[in-house]
């Protein structure tokens, strides 16, 4: 059953906001006071117009319209750099802010436990740092500079309105009726309405990743034809939401037309009668009603912008949902480790209750030594390796590093150097440089120590043959790393990182590549003279370590020497007369 991953309330994303804005108090003061000096010049000009009218109907001077047209003018230019300012300022402000919120996020996301990640399901976590992110964005650098203007400019333009007549701006605020049951219509439909869009996409964006990362799997198994069905179900519903919105939207659009007719009558009904009263000016009245249509655009504004506001807010809860997790706290005791000696105590791991994917297991590898995992898949191997690495929390039992639980041991030495380190089959190239990509691992590594990296694993000879050496851009449209290389700068990352132990997961896993003795090789120098944990499909890594473990149904079934276990003609022995294509020896005799 998918669990999506938290969300927070909108007051929580709306205290959250608030805090990262407090940091940046200056900018947000002069945003606020630039928008209500732009707010105050968009005042002048129906005032200004009023002024005309009644200077032509009285029989005024030239000089009197052009006073009226020099102030319209200024105030345009008020408007104008005003609104450049307060963008500015705004992004001064909001850009930084987000930073910190995306920042804060990926910190979290980047700690979460896999078994988390694996049962929200990774589409929920990508739509998050990727869709969420963009929309919150998006809504700083257009949705907020717009809604902040119009709500400044509707409160400024209806205080106008009542400065000419008070009738004047009673008559305009009877139309707020309307305008509050277009909203009460709204509100409480649109929020859950867009919760679920982005839900959908997080599922669409699911089903999609899947059949991308698993599409040999399901080519393999004839499954490809079942799994589109499921992409292109998820994807219409998605596709049926988002019409339902822009459906639901443009109702919403007719009540705030039928409001504003309403409104602009009222105040051209009352101020003709004003006017016949002799109680109000021909300019007074026409000043009023250019107030109340200049209302049209920024109430326009601020309720249709409800479609990008709503959407951006379920982004932001969504994003201050991840953000709010708490913070990976290191235990308490820790101190510094000179032993690698491994050990893994009574392990037990379970994905679903009462079915261990790792049952019972106990291990303990020496300081310094090579052990290859092997078993069919579904053995249990990579679950194993998992919880050693930290990515998967155990149900049961403990992973000691030195004779203290892993998770407290600090290497000695430089800062951020790891206890433990996990090379997968599925490795990923970064974009940016080479060296940038394997300094991750090292921050401040020395250019030899980049090098002697590179030459440990294998690679320093196509890396010295790419345009630029290790300055070449690779990654995303970028320089193309074929998977070999991929999985060589990985290796290499282990190296710069220089951990206590090494979990290998199929990090060789190139069978078909023409880079599978170069990965071995790698992989041997990358666990030599260190505690490593090789998962294996390869058995050629199997018969080069110092030790095998065979696994089966989640336990440890056979654990020796290669050589000893190919003598014992048990399941090992099966295994690599499969392998090797030689007939099994006879079992040996007690």
């Amino acid at each position: 059953m998918t669990t999506l991953l938290p969300r927070s309330t909108p007051r929580e994303a709306a205290r959250l906001t608030l805090t990262l804005l407090r940091r940046r108090r200056l900018d947000v003061a002069l945003t606020a006071g630039l928008y209500v000096l732009v707010g105050l010049a968009g005042l002048v000009a129906p005032w200004q117009l009023g002024a005309v009218v009644d200077t032509v109907a009285e029989g005024g001077s030239r000089d009197d319209v052009v006073r009226s047209a020099l102030w319209i003018l200024g105030a345009g230019v008020v408007v104008m750099v005003g609104t450049a300012l307060a963008t500015g300022r705004l992004a001064r402000a909001g850009e930084p802010a987000l930073a910190e919120l995306r920042e804060q996020a990926l910190d979290r996301a980047l700690h979460l436990d896999g078994a988390t990640v694996e049962q929200a399901g990774s589409g929920d976590l990508l739509s998050r740092v990727g869709d969420d992110v963009r929309l919150v964005a998006q809504s700083l650098t257009e949705v907020v500079p717009l809604l902040v203007g119009s709500a400044l400019a509707i409160v400024l333009t209806a205080g106008g309105l009542f400065a000419l007549d008070w009738r004047l701006g009673l008559a305009g605020l009877l139309t707020a009726p309307a305008y509050v049951r277009a909203l009460r219509w709204y509100l409480p439909r649109s929020a859950p309405l867009y919760q679920r869009e982005r839900e959908a996409n997080g599922v669409r964006a699911q089903a999609f990743l899947t059949g991308v990362h698993g599409s040999r799997t399901l080519r393999a198994h004839g499954l490809s034809a079942a799994h589109q069905e499921q992409v292109d179900a998820a994807s219409w519903a998605s596709a049926r939401i988002s019409l339902d919105v822009v459906g639901f939207f443009t109702r919403f659009g007719l009540r705030l037309n039928r409001a504003e007719l309403v409104g602009l009558l009222l105040v051209l009904v009352a101020g003709f009668l004003l006017v016949r009263a002799g109680e109000a000016s021909v300019g007074e009245v026409t000043a009023a009603g250019l107030y109340f249509h200049r209302l049209f655009n920024p109430i326009g504004a601020v309720l249709f912008l409800f479609d990008a506001a709503q959407s951006a807010g379920a982004s932001l809860t969504r994003l201050a949902g991840l953000a709010l997790l708490p913070a990976r706290v290191p235990p308490h005791g820790t101190r510094a480790g000179t032993d690698t000696t491994l050990e893994v105590r009574d392990l037990t791991h379970e994905y679903a209750e009462g079915r261990p994917a790792v049952d019972g297991v106990s291990l303990r590898v020496p300081a310094g030594q090579r052990v290859a995992v092997v078993g069919a898949s579904g053995a249990g191997k990579t679950t194993l390796g998992s919880v050693v690495a930290g990515r998967l929390a155990p149900t049961r039992g403990e992973v000691l590093v030195g004779g203290l639980p892993a998770d407290r041991v600090v290497a000695p030495g430089r800062a951020g150097r790891p206890t433990v380190a996990l090379v997968s089959q599925e490795v990923h190239v970064f974009t940016g440089s080479v060296r940038d990509n394997l300094t991750l691992a090292h921050p401040g590594a020395e250019e030899a120590e980049v090098v002697d990296a590179l030459d440990a694993v294998g690679a320093l000879g196509w890396v010295r043959a790419l345009p630029e050496a290790l300055d070449t851009a690779v990654g995303a449209a970028a320089h193309p790393l074929t998977p070999a290389q991929a999985q060589q700068l990985a290796l290499a990352r282990v190296v710069l990182a220089d951990p206590l132990v090494v979990v290998l997961d199929e990090a060789t896993a190139e069978a078909g590549s023409a880079g599978a003795r170069d990965l071995e090789a790698a992989a041997l120098a990358v666990t030599r003279g260190r505690t490593s944990l090789t998962i294996a499909h390869r058995l050629t890594q199997a018969a080069s370590a110092d030790r095998v473990v065979v696994m089966a149904a989640g336990r440890v079934v056979e654990d020796g020497p290669h050589d000893d276990l190919v003598a014992a003609g048990g399941p090992y022995a099966r295994l690599w007369a499969a392998w090797s294509g030689t007939e099994p020896a006879p079992p040996a005799q007690l």
